[in-house]
């Protein structure tokens, strides 16, 4: 029920963010909602909010703050600190596709694919798409899953999906 409601909430905020922010950024969008606030840091401390200012079109798939809640309180705030921006940068660009891919997109290269699609992140690693119970997951490098919580949360320089757990590379 707790889950039912958060998707719910998270709907609708994005639903609201996505109505009074189309003509702004990815960045703008995540600055907009406060369910991102820790990602929002993550970028500033990682130097990329201009990046993700350009003109894309980006595909983000953003963590939420309880997405990053997961990561242990100490290797979080390590990861923040300047001297590991290179580290910090790798995982949030793991985060990002360089192309706009909206939901009907991904469902399509899912059909095609027989359930799994292969995307690039910015960072040159691989993140597998999968269909698996009715529910769109992200596998990252580690074997670790993330679910897609919400999706098509657009932005005039490409779109944002809500997953539910930071996804790590190599």
């Amino acid at each position: 029920m707790k889950k039912l409601v958060f998707i719910f909430s998270m709907v609708t905020a994005l639903t609201i963010s996505t109505t009074a922010t189309a003509q702004k950024t990815i960045v703008d969008v995540a600055v907009g909602n406060q369910d991102f606030s820790t990602l929002v840091a993550a970028l500033k401390a990682a130097d990329l909010v201009s990046a993700l200012q350009g003109d894309g079109p980006f595909t983000v798939f953003a963590p939420t703050n309880a997405a990053f809640g997961k990561i242990d309180k100490a290797t979080l705030a390590s990861l923040l600190e300047p001297k590991n921006k290179e580290v910090l940068s790798n995982i949030l660009t793991y985060h990002v596709v360089p192309a706009k891919l909206m939901a009907s997109d991904v469902v399509a290269s899912l059909k095609k694919g027989n359930g799994k699609v292969e995307v690039k992140g910015l960072n040159g690693q691989v993140l597998t798409v999968m269909s698996k119970d009715g529910k769109i997951w992200i596998k990252d490098q580690k074997n670790n899953y993330s679910e897609i919580v919400a999706t098509d949360v657009t932005a005039d320089n490409g779109v944002i999906h809500v997953i539910d757990t930071v996804v790590m590379p190599n």
